[in-house]
């Protein structure tokens, strides 16, 4: 049985933030019905690569749904949006600041029209404060969020990293307070209002920055391989340092390309083993690295030595190195590397799926494993592909009522006025 199975969203969320989290919660088993305008989400037709075809960017964030087309600006489109709204469990936008309310439908107008439904809500920047009314998107989350600052080398520009920390990061938080409303709502009986912002969102996955940012108050950051000192405020950028208790860093391996890359945590249990691995007693006993306190001061040292012995290997060949002794490593994976994997297409992390439109193509599989009830990824719909079917299957309408709102333009934009 699946997770979710009986639980029904109407998900009026487009493009990436909400589309994250309704896909993720379609995947547990929740039927979700994607409620899009007559021109259809606008990631449709963006970084098209096959012509006439939805795009990438919408395929792989929309699996597992039903699509149907309301529009809202229509009384008869408002009308459905009502009905839908009293069968549903969870609602969920990500519109700009007060586009639904300018719609007629507040919070308290949706709480009024079903007591017990959730109402997920994603803003750049929350409902409240003086941030509210600013538009957001990906980078502007990781720039305002802390992402960026610390992201990046010293003497460099600030950096965003390739994780869709600001859009998708906020969509699986939506997910993980939308399922604690659920939750509450069968011990109450009664919904209420989710809201994740994404500079919030990015702030909360920032967290180890700022537990640092506190430390600089007291001293100095010793596992940083950049200069800190107390009192110097801000957190700085320390490339790939591993800003953790433990530190690590990204070693380059022959043939020295752009992703001939091993990551290695060296640990103080392993160190021994490792320096007599690649530069034996003298290593072991060079005082600079003898203890863990030595190598941080010494560490920039001791990257070095660590790097001049791995470009003679590739980074499979410096894993298989460092594996038997217990040193924490790992290869930089590109999209490539990950796309033929065998690990990742083992745990059903690449899966192929059948379009109508634009036939065979690939998307990212569930992270979330569960034992009884394993997600089961289908394609995403075509605009409005379900519409007859959610309005009989759903809301009970009979051909006739539905031809009339069709006649009415509940499900298509208004003709165009004669210039």
């Amino acid at each position: 049985m699946e997770a979710l199975k009986g639980i029904r969203i109407l998900d009026m969320t487009h493009v990436q933030a909400g589309p994250t989290c309704t896909q993720l919660l379609a995947w547990l088993g929740a039927d979700v019905i994607k409620l899009e305008p007559p021109q259809g989400d606008a990631t449709r037709g963006q970084l098209r690569d096959v012509p006439n075809a939805d795009s990438l960017y919408f395929t792989m964030l929309n699996c597992n749904k039903r699509s149907i087309v309301v529009n809202m600006k229509s009384a008869e489109g408002k009308t459905v949006f009502v009905d839908l709204l009293k069968k549903s469990d969870i609602v969920m936008e990500n519109f700009g600041p007060g586009v639904l309310d300018r719609l007629g439908f507040t919070w308290e107008k949706i709480h009024q029209l079903n007591p017990r439904v959730v109402m997920g809500s994603i803003k750049g920047f929350g409902s409240s404060g003086p941030y509210a009314d600013f538009k957001a998107y990906e980078n502007v989350a990781q720039a305002m969020g802390g992402a960026m600052s610390t992201t990046g080398l010293p003497e460099g520009p600030p950096f965003v990293t390739g994780a869709q920390i600001g859009d998708s990061g906020t969509g699986l938080h939506l997910a993980i307070g939308l399922l604690a409303a659920l939750h509450q709502r069968d011990r109450t009986g009664e919904g209420q209002y989710v809201e994740v912002a994404m500079m919030d969102g990015v702030m909360n996955l920032c967290r180890v920055k700022f537990r640092d940012h506190q430390r600089l108050s007291r001293g100095p950051l010793g596992e940083y391989s950049v200069r800190t000192a107390q009192g110097m405020g801000e957190v700085p950028r320390a490339g790939n340092d591993s800003g953790g208790g433990q530190l690590g860093n990204a070693i380059h391996c022959k043939p020295h390309g752009p992703n001939d890359w091993l990551y290695v945590v060296v640990q103080e249990a392993v160190w021994e083993g490792l320096a007599n691995r690649i530069g034996g007693e003298a290593l072991v006993k060079d005082p600079r690295f003898a203890k863990i306190a030595e190598r941080r001061k010494n560490q920039n040292e001791m990257w070095k030595i660590i790097t001049e012995f791995a470009k003679s290997y590739t980074k499979r060949e410096f894993m298989a190195i460092l594996n038997p002794l217990d040193v924490p490593c790992g290869p930089i994976m590109s999209t490539e590397d990950l796309a033929n994997d065998e690990h990742v297409r083992g745990r059903d992390m690449w899966v192929e799926l059948d379009h109508p439109q634009r036939g065979k193509w690939w998307n990212v599989g569930m992270p979330i494993k569960l034992s009884d009830s394993p997600a089961d990824i289908r394609r995403s719909p075509l605009l409005g592909e379900h519409t007859d079917e959610v309005l009989k299957s759903v809301l009970g309408y009979d051909d006739a009522k539905i031809a009339g709102l069709k006649q009415a333009g509940a499900f298509s934009a208004p003709p165009k006025k004669a210039a």
